[in-house]
């Protein structure tokens, strides 16, 4: 129609040609500079062109040299724009003839502008069809010549083969278009051909938005109004994270982490959540072109790969996207997400340092860890990382002959625990959960902030197989300062020839062979003897009986020392015991205040004064227990017939710990001999 507007006709030329694709046509075009991210944008949709003549001529494609060399596609259906390296002096044999195409083709542009007749008689000058030629001089300026699309096929063909046999090939990332038709929304809104195409990267579901969403991406979550909410909530955080999303202060210049919180959280309680967030990384970091944004997307990207999986419907998807994109932690991601596969998820977020490891750019996690003797080693630690493997690696490191019955413990602001080694926790799971408990009841600063200290330590937990002078190293480091305090406090009952003995070894280990200190023995009784036995002989009497035994040790070394201090507790029944004070409420024969210890004999239940051993009851014998914050219960037998203990105090968090532990490893042995 002589009305019809420039766009509609344009439309139509494209629809025409896309219909008709052996009339297609290509222009080449010298001296043209295409802007510098167009020409980063798609540099490897060139392979898939050159693939085939018969494939490449169904793609209306235009062609220009930049003058050196290069010759440049331009994919008008795709707004992109392709480099492909010619060979040497190819520029100088293609334009000579081509440019004796060009009569040839301005004779047919001429032909096809022709006078018809219109219904009502009158005559008028038909608009010729829009060949390709002057779509592309509208955007790139400068027409010289069409070329047929035989002899276009041929000469892409032959700069492709000059491109593979050169090893220069590009290869397009790989993005969520194709996977979105089936498992995205519909997309909010509908467009003409030529407006689509305008409006392409802004209204498409699987690329970069600076916009936040309304819905989900996976029409799954449509039907959920409460995952599509955190959906959404994910999303935005995922704006604010990355720069995209207008905010009053800077997110990243923030201490903690809640952010990643809010991102990574609600997938690990929701299962279809965690497809929901991959699409999303993968959709902000397709066709960004803001550097920053996508350098932080790529941290998200790194964060998720190391707490959970996608489905294995989206996973091929994934895969692909990291093998084909253009970045230095993609290969790291897809080794992550392997790993994640192989040895199971995360139950937290990502813990803080995780955060600001990969935020910093060194994605390597190191941790201190103490030991008993007051010494401490840094050891790496992964998203991956087990409290079982950091043992693991500590036993080696040290050369320990087992790292059998060590355990971690965590240390905040004086409050200890022990950190649980199951198969399936891993040390920055717990650590985060530990810190999330204790930050919820934690009082802030005067500042406002809440910063809470802790320190992690390695110590012998289980005492099963611990034999003195079969593994020296653990002696020294670990086995003597562990029972050291269990002595001074008195836990133990011993002799007074028992008693000077032990202090005369702690003098050695001190002091070596320094006697200068023989004189000031009497003011370090409370350093020296078992704190139920100080008043026992008088602080002269003491220092005597301490002075006696040490010159029995002459020659004795430090660590020497130390190991003859162990063969004596080694002699006690209670030797690397876990002891509780506890007060015991179900059993009117017992009394009051007993002293618990959990050893390698089972629990034992000893009076606090006498310090004799009222009972003793073997793991076997153990059907039930339960604690709380403020009790510990224990069934002796079966729950019918058999006997009950309660007690009443603090530390039954403890005590059900270190009872489950021995329980565990008796019937791991018992079912390794089985």
């Amino acid at each position: 129609m002589a009305d019809q507007s420039e766009e509609t006709m344009e439309e139509e030329e494209m629809v025409r040609q896309s219909q008709e694709p052996e009339q297609r046509s290509m222009a080449v075009y010298e001296n043209i500079q295409p802007l510098p991210e167009t020409r980063d944008l798609v540099r490897a949709e060139n392979t898939q062109m050159l693939q085939g003549g018969a494939n490449v001529m169904q793609s209306m494609a235009l062609h220009h040299t930049d003058g050196s060399g290069n010759l440049a596609v331009i994919n008008p259906s795709h707004c992109t724009i392709n480099i492909v390296q010619l060979k040497p002096g190819a520029t100088e044999d293609v334009l000579p003839a081509l440019e004796k195409l060009t009569a040839s083709s301005k004779q047919k542009q001429a032909s096809d502008s022709v006078v018809k007749p219109t219904d009502n008689g009158n005559v008028q000058r038909a608009h010729p069809p829009k060949d390709p030629t002057q779509v592309a001089a509208k955007s790139c300026r400068k027409v010289l010549v069409t070329l047929q699309p035989q002899e276009m096929s041929d000469r892409m063909l032959a700069s492709h083969e000059e491109v593979m046999k050169n090893g220069e090939t590009h290869h397009r990332q790989h993005t969520l278009e194709e996977f979105a038709i089936d498992h995205f929304r519909p997309p909010p809104n509908k467009r003409t051909l030529s407006s689509a195409v305008k409006h392409r990267t802004r209204d498409n579901l699987w690329s970069y938005t600076k916009e936040a969403i309304r819905q989900p991406l996976m029409k799954k979550l449509l039907n959920n109004p409460e995952m599509a909410e955190q959906a959404c909530d994910a999303f935005e955080a995922v704006l604010k994270y990355m720069g995209d999303f207008p905010t009053k202060r800077s997110y990243r210049d923030r201490l903690d982490n809640d952010l990643s919180v809010k991102i990574f959280e609600s997938p690990l309680k929701n299962e279809p959540l965690k497809d929901e967030i991959y699409c999303q990384l993968i959709k902000q970091l397709t066709d960004n072109r803001r550097k920053l944004s996508e350098e932080r997307g790529w941290e998200l990207m790194w964060l998720v790969t190391g707490i959970f999986a996608c489905s294995q419907t989206l996973m091929p998807e994934v895969k692909k996207f990291l093998r084909s994109a253009d970045n230095q932690l993609s290969a790291e991601c897809l080794h992550r997400l392997k790993n994640l596969v192989r040895f199971g998820q995360r139950k937290y977020p990502p813990h803080l340092v995780e955060v600001q490891a990969i935020q910093h750019k060194t994605r390597q996690i190191y941790h201190k860890v103490y030991f008993p003797d007051d010494t401490a080693e840094v050891f790496e630690v992964t998203s991956g990382t087990r409290a079982k493997d950091i043992c693991r690696n500590i036993g080696q490191r040290l050369r320990l002959k087992s790292s059998e019955g060590f355990s971690l413990f965590v240390e905040v602001d004086g409050y200890v625990t022990s950190v649980p080694v199951p198969e399936g926790d891993f040390f920055l799971d717990f650590m985060q959960y530990l810190m999330g408990r204790i930050s919820r009841t934690a009082r802030p600063s005067r500042e406002g902030s809440m910063a809470i200290t802790y320190k992690v330590a390695f110590m012998k937990k289980l005492w099963t197989n611990t034999v003195p002078g079969r593994d020296p190293i653990a002696d020294v480091i670990f086995h003597y300062h562990q029972e050291l305090p269990m002595l001074l406090r008195g836990y133990h009952k011993c002799s007074k020839e028992e008693a000077a003995q032990l202090a005369a070894l702690q003098y050695r280990v001190r002091f070596g062979d320094d006697k200068s200190e023989f004189q000031n023995i009497p003011r370090m009784t409370k350093k020296l003897l078992p704190f139920d036995m100080i008043r026992v002989m008088s602080p002269e009497e003491w220092k005597r009986a301490i002075v006696a035994a040490y010159n029995q040790h002459s020659g004795k070394s430090r660590d020497k020392a130390k190991i003859a201090f162990l063969k004596i507790v080694y002699r006690w029944p209670t030797f690397g015991s876990s002891f509780f004070e506890v007060k015991e409420t179900s059993e009117p024969s017992m009394p009051q205040i007993l002293m618990i210890a959990i050893n390698k004999l089972g629990v034992n239940l000893i009076d606090k004064g006498t310090k004799v051993t009222l009972a003793t009851y073997p793991f076997t014998k153990i059907s039930n227990w339960s604690s709380g914050s403020t009790y510990f219960h224990m069934t002796i037998d079966n729950l019918v017939m058999g006997t009950q203990l309660l007690c009443e105090t603090s530390l039954g968090y403890k005590m059900d710990d270190v009872l489950t532990a021995y329980i565990s490893q008796m019937l791991t042995i018992k079912l390794a001999t089985s």
